[in-house]
């Protein structure tokens, strides 16, 4: 590893200096971090050569993952989004079960020697999207308000949700294949989800608490303000994970809580966690590009590319058309929505955690190649698409005004 930080370094410096120059052009912040990993990688330069199960990829992960769900969640504003509830209620509740379960079918067919829970796990890993692998489509301001609001709230509670749903069926796959008794998952599981639901209520109220009561008294500094809800991410994982809670679930619940409780604050507190999410994004995808999808573009079948072809389209498109039955919505909107949904972050940690907590699964490596390839093309073609089509996608939108703008 004596040059894989120098390097990472150099090149989040090299991309600094283009950013403004790219902003907007069908070369996205990821394709160029996964393009570096890959050039810097072990079967690059081999520059980058940490491994893929060291504790130092699954801690850049876990720590990347937690700030994103923090935030994610403490963005979440009930009030507003009660005027704008029905694309994300419908793509959360009725769009992200219908692409697990197509995602489950796909997966049988596909890979015909997975068992049931295996299958059912690589949907569940590939069900999260990631919108920062399309920040265009979120940005973009002439783009339908619904649309957008629609596509962020959710990319960011979909993780939330996703997570226990990989806890449980992980540990159903893990108990079928005899590496933990039933009991045990069940313990397991339950554990995860309860003690990290507590930690991150826990973190929450006393990160809250701190800016209300102390903001009130004039006694916290503008800078120390930024630091208290990364402090609050923190604090939420850290807990939950000694007491064998999930650190996600905790730092998912405890950022909903902080943004619920301290809206009466008032004030901005979250550029110094997003700016360091961002950061810590943008380190993942290299090392995703140098230590994962390298490996993994060795193993490819012609079954895991038709799956990772199919994931990004009709397995995410065809739940979304089914979940917007009803709302008068125009084919070019139902196709832009469901082509939006880019796989990333949650994917990648999902992967890792499989490296790092088990060795037992049967088909392991077909789950892990298939999750890889598919983050790996969505990184591409979401990347590339993402700024062209919501330009032509708003141009459209302005010429063809919807009949009732209130519907």
């Amino acid at each position: 590893m004596t040059w894989a930080l120098p390097v990472i370094a150099g090149v989040l410096l090299a991309f600094a200096a283009i950013s403004g120059r790219i902003t907007g052009t069908p070369i996205s912040a990821p394709i160029v971090f996964t393009a570096a990993g890959l050039i810097f990688g072990m079967h690059g330069a081999g520059l980058i050569d940490v491994e893929t199960a060291s504790e130092t990829v699954k801690l850049l992960a876990e720590v990347t993952l937690a700030l994103v769900l923090f935030v994610d969640a403490s963005r979440v504003d009930l009030s507003a989004l009660r005027h704008q509830i029905s694309v994300p209620a419908r793509l959360l509740g009725v769009g992200l079960p219908l692409t697990i379960a197509a995602g489950f079918g796909v997966a049988l067919l596909m890979f015909p020697d997975l068992g049931v829970p295996e299958a059912l796990l690589l949907a569940v890993i590939l069900a999260p999207t990631d919108a920062a692998l399309g920040k265009a489509v979120v940005t973009l301001p002439g783009l339908p308000t619904r649309v957008r609001q629609g596509l962020n709230v959710e990319s960011g509670l979909n993780d939330g949700i996703c997570v226990p749903l990989f806890l449980i069926v992980l540990a159903i796959a893990q108990a079928e294949s005899g590496a933990i008794g039933d009991g045990a998952a069940a313990r397991l599981v339950t554990e995860q989800i309860g003690y990290g639901t507590l930690a991150g209520i826990g973190a929450g109220v006393i990160a809250a608490a701190i800016l209300i009561v102390a903001g009130r008294r004039l006694a916290v500094e503008p800078l120390w303000a930024q630091i208290v809800p990364v402090s609050a991410a923190a604090l939420a994982y850290t807990v939950a994970v000694p007491i064998r809670g999930s650190g996600f679930i905790a730092a998912f619940v405890g950022g909903l809580v902080f943004g619920a409780i301290r809206k009466r604050a008032g004030g901005e507190v979250s550029h110094l966690i997003e700016e360091l999410g961002d950061l810590f994004n943008a380190i993942t995808f290299i090392v995703f590009g140098a230590v994962l999808l390298s490996p993994a573009l060795g193993h490819l079948s012609w079954q895991v590319v038709i799956y990772a072809v199919l994931s990004l389209t009709v397995v995410r498109i065809a739940p979304v058309a089914i979940s917007l039955i009803g709302m008068h919505e125009r084919v070019p909107t139902v196709a832009f929505i469901g082509w939006f949904g880019p796989r990333g972050l949650a994917t990648i940690v999902f992967a890792i955690l499989i490296v790092e907590e088990t060795d037992n699964l049967p088909h392991q490596d077909v789950l892990l190649t298939t999750a890889i390839i598919t983050i790996g093309l969505s990184v591409l073609a979401h990347g590339v698409s993402a700024a062209p089509l919501a330009t032509r996608y708003s141009t459209w939108c302005h010429r063809h005004p919807r009949p009732d703008p209130s519907a």
